[in-house]
C-alpha cells in the first residue's frame, strides 16, 4: 500500500525538529550532488578522475581498501554491455566515464546524463560524436582489447532536464557496426516491465564504477541485488533529507519566532511540496544489507534480470545513487541506487531508431 509524505514523517514533532542535528551519515544519503554524477564525462575529460584514483589508491594501501560489493565478471559475460570512453584517449580506466548497452548492432542504450550535461555557463549541451566513442567486446579497459567504435549521433529524450535525474535515458547510433564479439539485450514493454517491477525481482548490475571510494577499476564488476519497494526507497531519501534540513528550518523558525503549532504547520506545508526522488520512471534496486550498489562510471549501465528460459532482459539503466559524505563520491553503504525505468520508454526507442 503507497505511503504518503506524512506517513514518512510520523512522529518528527517540532520539539524533537528544534533539536536535531543531522549526522554525516544522514546527510550523506541526501542524493546525487557530487560533479562526478552530474557531468561523468567532464570528470573523466579533465583528469580529475585519474587524479581521485590515485589519492584513493593511496590511501587503499595503508587501509587495505575495500570494493563496492558485487564480484569481477568472467571475461565474455554479459557481452551486450559497452564502455563510453573519452575520444583520442587509451582504452584505459581513466578514460570511461559511462557504461551503456547494445540493443541493436548500431545502436546504445545509455543514460542521458552521460551525454548531456551543463556546460561552464550551466545550459544543457550534448557531447558532440566525435569526442567519445564506444568501447565494445571486452570485459577489461586495457590498450589493444576490444573495438573502438566512433559514434555518429546523439539522441537524449526530450523531456530530460538538468535540475532533475526524470527520464534519464539516451541513445548512441555507431558509425558502424562493431568488429568485436558482442550481443544484444532485450528491452521489455510495458507488460513485462510491470512484471520486473516488483519488490523481490533479482538483479544483476554490471560496469566499471569506482570502488574502494574512488578507485577505477580495470575488469568490470558484477553485483548481484534486487527490486525493492519504490515507496520505501523514497521514504528513505525523504526522510534523510529531512534529517539534513532540520537545523536550518528550525534556525530559521526560531529567527522568525514562530510558535510550535505555527511551525509544525510550516514544516508539513514543505514537506507536502517536496517533490519524491524517486519518480514511477525510476526503479529502486539493492539489498536490505547495504554495501552492493553502482558508483560513478556504471552510469548508463544495465540493470538485468534473468529469465527462466537462461536469458536476461533489461529492466533499468543506471541513473543515480547517494553521494558519500559532504556530497563527494558514493555512499558505499547504501541500501540501493536509482535506474531508468526501460519499459516506460520503448515507444520512445522504437519511435528514434526508426527515424534515424
Amino acid at each position: 500500500m503507497p505511503i504518503s509524505k506524512q506517513d514518512i514523517f510520523t512522529g518528527f514533532v517540532v520539539a524533537t525538529l528544534f533539536a536535531a542535528t543531522a549526522t554525516a551519515q544522514e546527510t550523506s544519503a541526501v542524493g546525487p550532488t557530487d560533479t562526478a554524477a552530474r557531468s561523468p564525462f567532464a570528470f573523466a575529460e579533465s583528469e580529475a578522475k585519474a587524479k581521485a584514483r590515485a589519492a584513493a589508491e593511496k590511501a587503499a594501501e595503508s587501509s587495505g581498501g575495500r570494493v563496492i560489493g558485487g564480484e569481477i565478471a568472467a571475461e565474455g559475460a554479459w557481452p551486450w554491455q559497452v564502455g563510453l570512453l573519452i575520444g583520442g584517449r587509451p582504452v584505459a580506466p581513466d578514460s570511461q566515464f559511462c557504461g551503456g548497452t547494445i540493443i541493436l548492432d548500431e545502436w546504445v542504450l545509455t543514460a542521458a546524463h552521460c551525454v548531456f550535461f551543463p556546460d561552464e555557463n550551466g545550459n544543457g549541451r550534448a557531447i558532440s560524436p566525435d569526442r567519445f566513442n564506444i568501447l565494445v567486446g571486452t570485459n577489461t579497459l586495457q590498450d589493444g582489447t576490444g573495438d573502438l567504435v566512433p559514434v555518429e549521433a546523439v539522441y537524449k529524450h526530450p523531456d530530460y532536464a538538468l535540475d532533475d535525474f526524470n527520464h534519464d535515458i539516451a541513445l548512441v547510433k555507431l558509425a558502424r557496426k562493431p568488429n568485436a564479439a558482442y550481443r544484444t539485450i532485450q528491452v521489455p514493454n510495458a507488460q513485462l516491465g510491470e512484471v520486473l517491477d516488483r519488490p523481490g525481482v533479482p538483479t544483476i548490475v554490471t560496469g566499471w564504477g569506482l570502488i574502494n571510494g574512488q578507485t577505477s577499476p580495470a575488469e568490470m564488476r558484477q553485483g548481484s541485488i534486487q527490486m525493492l519497494p519504490r515507496e520505501q526507497c523514497n521514504g528513505a531519501v525523504m526522510e534523510a533529507r529531512a534529517n539534513a534540513a532540520s537545523k536550518g528550518f528550525s534556525e530559521a523558525a526560531s529567527i522568525f519566532d514562530l510558535k510550535q503549532d505555527d511551525a509544525q504547520a510550516a514544516w508539513e506545508a514543505l514537506i507536502d511540496r517536496a517533490p519524491l526522488p524517486l519518480s514511477e520512471n525510476m526503479l529502486c534496486s539493492g539489498t536490505y544489507e547495504g554495501g552492493r550498489t553502482s558508483c560513478s562510471g556504471d552510469s548508463g549501465g544495465p540493470l538485468v534480470v534473468p529469465l527462466d528460459d537462461g536469458s536476461y532482459v533489461q529492466a533499468g539503466v543506471v541513473s543515480w545513487g547517494l553521494s558519500g559524505e559532504a556530497g563527494n563520491g558514493c555512499n558505499e553503504q547504501a541500501l540501493f541506487s536509482a535506474y531508468t525505468k526501460v519499459a516506460n520508454y520503448l515507444p520512445w526507442l522504437e519511435q528514434t531508431i526508426a527515424q534515424n
